[in-house]
């Protein structure tokens, strides 16, 4: 990064760099004065205790915390009949993808109760059961897992379907596959919570309604995926719409794992997903979380900033009277 700062002529010390091992740091490095704005991934923990703690300043600023996500699938009817077995193990690649450390992990699968679904959750059991795990990035999120899955575990109202292979690798993990009920899984918001790191929890349905269930019980996401034929979309419209109301991204046919930097990209998504829904951390538009507009009325133009100057001395592409153009103002 260093390097990249240098080759651009970024002034020095552009890109600066402290790590700690508490959430102290990062509270008080936000409460500065010089501090105008905060970028965020993390937990929600941490997310929450810096957001918090820059809106109690004397001059609160924007904290843009994006802060975990279960990514839930929905794999509807036809298409689980047609692919079922297909998706079970693009879908169980996704999840145990650098041993599930992603944001954007499918941790929520939700299936229509059929035997396709049936074969469907064998295909991704036996992809589980064939994994090693590998080391997660540092201790700290090595012991989260632990004690994550620890919980799961040990609760009556879930099975573990399948359990992958654990090495000997230092803060190495085994993927887990569970399973639980509609009504458990809309009951007890533990359930909604982020495992980070190559876990699963499957949930099946036995109608359209316990789909919608589902979904209303939902909270805020970066993605959530929907594997569908055009017959599957024409008999849930009103869960695709519903959908629409809980996530940044909304994928069809393909995983969540993997942000393209585009100009359309939209990681962000509703509380908790982020602190603030409007914004991506990803794309061309994620620079606007650092911008501030400023309206410059009835001044001569040459004390204009030169990007608004009527010559356009820059020659950079403008928006005048609504339409974009590099043309001098006449």
């Amino acid at each position: 990064v260093v390097d990249a700062a240098q080759k651009t002529k970024m002034p020095d010390g552009i890109f600066s760099m402290i790590q700690t091992a508490s959430i102290e740091t990062a509270t008080h490095l936000v409460q500065h004065p010089l501090i105008k704005a905060v970028g965020f991934t993390g937990s929600l923990k941490a997310g929450r205790s810096i957001y918090d703690a820059a809106a109690k300043r004397e001059e609160p600023i924007p904290v843009y915390a994006e802060m975990g996500s279960t990514n839930p699938v929905f794999i509807l009817p036809e298409m689980m009949q047609q692919k079922g077995n297909d998706i079970a193990k693009t879908l169980a690649a996704s999840n145990v993808l650098s041993t599930g450390q992603f944001c954007t992990n499918p941790g929520i699968i939700v299936a229509h109760s059929s035997t396709a679904a049936e074969d469907f959750k064998n295909t991704f059991a036996d992809c589980i059961a064939e994994n090693a795990g590998d080391a997660m990035l540092t201790s700290a999120i090595f012991s989260t897992y632990q004690n994550n899955i620890k919980k799961l575990s040990e609760r009556n109202d879930v099975q573990l379907i399948r359990k992958g292979i654990k090495t000997e690798k230092q803060n190495a993990v085994a993927p887990y596959m569970f399973t639980a009920s509609v009504n458990s899984f809309v009951e007890n918001m533990e359930f909604h919570e982020e495992v980070f790191g190559p876990s699963s929890l499957h949930i099946v349905a036995n109608n359209k309604d316990e789909f919608m269930k589902i979904a209303e019980s939902l909270q805020g996401q970066l993605t959530i995926t929907i594997w569908a034929t055009e017959k599957d979309l024409n008999d849930h419209r009103d869960l695709i719409n519903y959908l629409e109301l809980k996530a940044g991204r909304i994928i069809m046919n393909g995983v969540p794992t993997g942000v393209e930097v585009t100009h359309a990209m939209m990681h962000g998504g509703p509380y908790p997903a982020t602190t603030d829904s409007k914004f991506t951390s990803v794309g061309s538009t994620a620079i606007y979380r650092f911008t501030r507009p400023v309206c410059y009325q009835n001044f001569d133009d040459k004390f204009l900033p030169e990007e608004l100057q009527d010559s356009n001395p820059l020659n950079i592409l403008r928006m005048i009277n609504g339409e974009f153009s590099k043309s001098k103002i006449e």
